[in-house]
């Protein structure tokens, strides 16, 4: 039995998962092995909703905004007297059933954001990536295309001979390398980001999952730190 408060170790199975390499002309060069502590840990559903929910709230500005009766300019004076008129009682012309008047309930600036675990963000992490793998969506090239210049024909050559073209994918890189970036961020459906800089929600937004060899070190050494 295991006593309580004890950590609640992540499930991976035996299974290494093995995918194939790319190089940047779309042939295979060999087969790679992949770290089942990452790419193939048991999927948590549950937690992918729950960090793909947290994502998406936390992109939310919250500056929807309304004037209650007390906000809307005017009104100050009661438009005609209580009684008498024959007409029904009012005591002023911004009450909310007037037309110009205020809104009841009414959207009010708020920040919808909300945290979760580090834990709980890592293991998301892990399971979209394993979910990915599962899926025959992780890519893994040869070598990163190197470029002197930012050059974006260059970088829609190497995902058209990839089969990656037109679809939603995310590059991974293990160094800043500004030439990648401004390569890429013109191209349609490609994000790219820096081993460090991704989360779960850029993995399960996009179709497939690029990254190079010597990315995948850099990455590795991310989820062993």
């Amino acid at each position: 039995m295991t006593k309580t408060g004890a950590k609640k170790k992540i499930k991976k199975t035996t299974d290494i998962p093995i995918v194939d390499v790319y190089s940047l002309s779309g042939k295979k060069v060999e087969k790679f092995k992949l770290d089942p502590d990452i790419f193939n840990v048991a999927i948590n559903k549950a937690l992918l909703h729950q960090a793909v929910v947290m994502y998406l709230a936390n992109r939310r500005q919250g500056n929807a905004s309304t004037k209650t009766r007390a906000d809307v300019r005017g009104g100050g004076k009661k438009p005609w007297r209580q009684k008498g008129t024959g007409r029904a009682r009012a005591g002023s012309i911004r009450s909310p059933l007037w037309r110009g008047g205020g809104v009841v309930f009414g959207p009010h600036p708020r920040d919808y954001s909300f945290s979760m675990p580090k834990k709980m963000k890592r293991l998301a992490l892990l399971s979209s990536l394993s979910a990915k793998t599962k899926d025959n969506e992780v890519v893994v090239l040869e070598k990163d295309p190197e470029f002197s210049k930012p050059k974006t024909k260059e970088m829609v050559k190497v995902l058209t001979a990839l089969k990656a073209d037109g679809k939603r994918n995310l590059y991974l890189y293990g160094k800043k390398d500004d030439n990648l970036f401004l390569s890429s961020r013109n191209i349609k459906g490609l994000t790219v980001r820096l081993c460090d800089d991704f989360n779960t929600y850029d993995v399960l937004s996009n179709t497939k999952i690029l990254f190079s060899k010597e990315t995948y070190d850099t990455l590795t050494k991310r989820f062993k730190k």
